[in-house]
């Protein structure tokens, strides 16, 4: 591998958000520096953000020498992915490992998103103040340095599980009616902020029994102006008597109020409607990019769609992935399915992988995501919305004003699943852990050090950090309370997806 190394910033499509994340990124990068010096290499610069898909090609395209990206903050993935592909000179990931910027999520979209397309690439990462100084990353570094790979240890991880005669059964009556009627998932919009590994598309997903519909997010704004009043009237009584707490003005956000609420149940309400007019099963929401300007969050539409206890509900949930993700949107599918067959309460919930930290002894995953989230989750019942909190989704991502649906998780034995795309077929992810409750300091602490505004869940993944950082193909994971890992593995397996079991389920 040649001494030059390239350093490259990836960035978000919106000014703001890299605007805010420059003296963090400054300074990381040199850490980043420093280290490469150290080992006898010479970086040097790839000059501004990456924030648009032409610019990776134009900067990344040209550059022959290895290449190194610095994630601290959330990035979009075709800001790398499209100025590497059809290259194979070394590519590292390297991220710290932070809560407060998102850079690990970022990290992980990203290495999703190279694996979708086949592109090669390393991964790198620390907690440590002085990188150089952290001896099991600079012995990483070097080995990247000196072959342009990192082998990590798989251990952990596993290709197979045992399943017992009955989980095999609930599996097999859940796949036999999925071959008797194709599970629809309705997708408004594609999927977003730069989710490419996301996206599946009607010619995958037919080989593992699904089918989508995508329909034009515009369809909201004019749906809307014919939603009757007195159902947005109806629909606001509904989650006020059902519980949900609402924070109108806190922190600020003197725009956040009653009318930003009945704007989101108006967007709810149509989207339940198209729901019901096209037969779909689930929902992947493209999260309102494009719409931004016009229409208020997603998010307290997303969570309700995930609770059973819901305006209009007919009993059921609605598995609903934020951001239109079908690695979400299919395993949410199945375990809901899953869960109903073994007795158990069906809704799924939608979480980002954020951040992670030690708690008596063993390494917890913040998994915190702006909405999709049922109320489950926060109260165990699905007779009401107690628990859920509504508060003002940032201003600074979001100009129309509108509520998340959040809250803390209550503790509980989980399943969790997630699929994605590795040499051109679909993979699904398993493990199971324990959703952890934490001492209130502990608990605020870590949320206030990440998005306070979305549901907080404090897991037990059955993963250790490294071994999740090096191996786990989304920034994305479904989390459903109950064991169902064997018939989740057994019903991948049934349907076609290759499997890995991951974490202690291992």
């Amino acid at each position: 591998m040649t001494k030059k190394v390239a350093v490259y910033w990836p960035g978000d499509a919106r000014q703001k958000p890299n605007e805010l994340a420059l003296p963090n990124m400054e300074a990381t990068t040199v850490q980043m520096e420093r280290a490469l010096k150290k080992l006898g290499r010479t970086p040097y610069r790839v000059p501004g953000f990456l924030s648009k898909p032409h610019e990776a090609i134009e900067k990344l395209g040209p550059i022959d020498d290895p290449i190194v990206g610095i994630f601290v903050h959330w990035v979009y993935g075709p800001h790398t992915t499209e100025g590497v592909v059809g290259k194979d000179n070394p590519l590292l990931l390297a991220s710290n490992f932070s809560g407060q910027w998102p850079g690990l999520v970022g990290l992980l979209n990203t290495g999703a998103c190279l694996e979708s397309l086949n592109r090669k690439h390393s991964r790198i990462w620390t907690t440590a103040s002085d990188w150089s100084e952290d001896a099991l990353f600079m012995e990483r570094l070097d080995e990247w340095c000196s072959s342009g790979a990192i082998r990590y240890e798989e251990r952990g991880v596993r290709y197979h599980a045992p399943i017992a005669a009955e989980a095999a059964q609930r599996a097999s009556r859940v796949a036999a009616k999925i071959r008797s009627r194709r599970p629809l998932l309705l997708m408004l919009g594609d999927t977003s902020m730069g989710m490419i590994n996301g996206y599946f598309g009607p010619r995958m997903l037919a080989g593992y029994g699904f089918s989508e519909h995508k329909i034009d997010q515009a369809w909201i704004i004019d749906r809307g102006t014919r939603i009757a009043e007195k159902r947005i009237q109806d629909a606001l009584a509904f989650v006020k008597a059902k519980g949900v707490e609402f924070h109108y003005g806190a922190d600020g956000a003197a725009d956040f109020n009653e009318q930003a609420t009945r704007e989101q149940l108006r967007d709810y309400l149509v989207i339940l409607d198209m729901v019901s007019e096209f037969g779909a099963d689930c929902l992947g929401i493209q999260y309102q990019l494009g719409l931004i300007p016009l229409r208020p969050p997603t998010d307290f539409a997303e969570g309700l769609f995930n609770s059973s206890c819901r305006p209009e509900s007919n009993g059921d949930t609605i598995a609903c992935a934020t951001e239109a993700d079908q690695g979400n949107a299919l395993p949410m599918e199945m375990l809901k399915r899953l869960l109903k067959e073994r007795g158990l309460h069906q809704a799924v919930m939608f979480h980002d992988v954020r951040w992670g930290g030690e708690h008596d002894g063993r390494f917890l995953w913040v998994l915190l995501n702006s909405g999709s989230c049922g109320a489950y989750a926060f109260n165990h019942d699905p007779d009401t919305l107690e628990g859920a909190h509504s508060y003002r989704q940032p201003s600074l991502y979001f100009p129309t004003p509108g509520g998340t649906l959040a809250g803390e998780s209550l503790p509980g034995q989980m399943t969790w699943a997630r699929a994605y795309i590795k040499n051109d077929v679909l993979w699904m992810d398993v493990g199971k852990g324990e959703v952890v409750r934490l001492p209130p300091e502990k608990r605020d602490a870590w949320w206030h050090g990440t998005t306070r505004q979305w549901p907080f869940m404090a897991a037990d993944l059955g993963v250790d950090r490294d071994t999740l950082m090096a191996h786990y193909q989304s920034n994305h994971v479904a989390v459903a309370y109950g064991d169902v890992f064997e018939e989740m593995v057994a019903l991948s397996l049934e349907l076609g997806f290759r499997v890995r079991v991951m974490g202690a389920a291992s």
